[in-house]
């Protein structure tokens, strides 16, 4: 059966889109070390998100803009861009199995599955690519904007994100709505 996998990365930080990625694995390529993103170290990540691209059947990556979240909301724009990552597919999926408790609405039957990274291998590839995706993108924005440190912190609230909202603001790559960003008392 072609089980596609889905998760996401960048739910919670106050920067950058969210991410979503697509994973359908071959049987018959077993990758070893698929576990949790949140489990890898970066490196880890790197090198399996090449094998993963390499052995999969199809994978796909999407993403929700700061523009969306903040019109739609996280949990929507988030779904969206599980939406979107499942469309691009290139192999139509039997069923698809996400990571969490909701899933977007779909043309193929589909589950949520609660920690579905750290149960099903698809999700755990998904999981994977959508970090290393997202973490890569969040280096280039920090070339954009070097005072916030997104390729350190990776748009999260950390003591640094914070105090560099407080100083400069938020910037245009900052989720408008989020309580630390919109408590900044800078204008929009």
């Amino acid at each position: 059966m072609l089980i596609a996998g889905v998760d996401e990365a960048g739910r919670g930080p106050l920067a950058g889109p969210v991410v979503a990625a697509a994973v359908i694995l071959d049987p018959q390529r077993k990758i070893k070390g698929l576990r949790d993103s949140k489990l890898l170290t970066p490196e880890a990540r790197v090198e399996l998100a090449v094998i993963i691209r390499s052995r999969a059947v199809a994978w796909a990556v999407a993403q929700s803009d700061v523009g969306e979240i903040d019109a739609l909301n996280i949990l929507q724009a988030t779904l969206l861009a599980m939406k979107r990552a499942i469309e691009l597919l290139t192999t139509a999926p039997e069923v698809v199995w996400i990571d969490g408790t909701q899933c977007p609405p779909l043309d193929y039957p589909s589950r949520a599955i609660v920690d579905g990274d750290r149960l099903v291998a698809a999700i755990a590839a998904a999981s994977i690519l959508a970090k290393t995706t997202r973490d890569a993108m969040l280096v280039e924005l920090d070339r954009s904007y070097p005072l916030y440190g997104f390729a350190r912190h990776k748009g999260y609230s950390t003591p640094e994100h914070l105090a560099a909202l407080a100083l400069h603001g938020p910037c245009a790559a900052h989720r408008r709505w989020f309580g630390p960003v919109r408590q900044t008392g800078f204008a929009f």
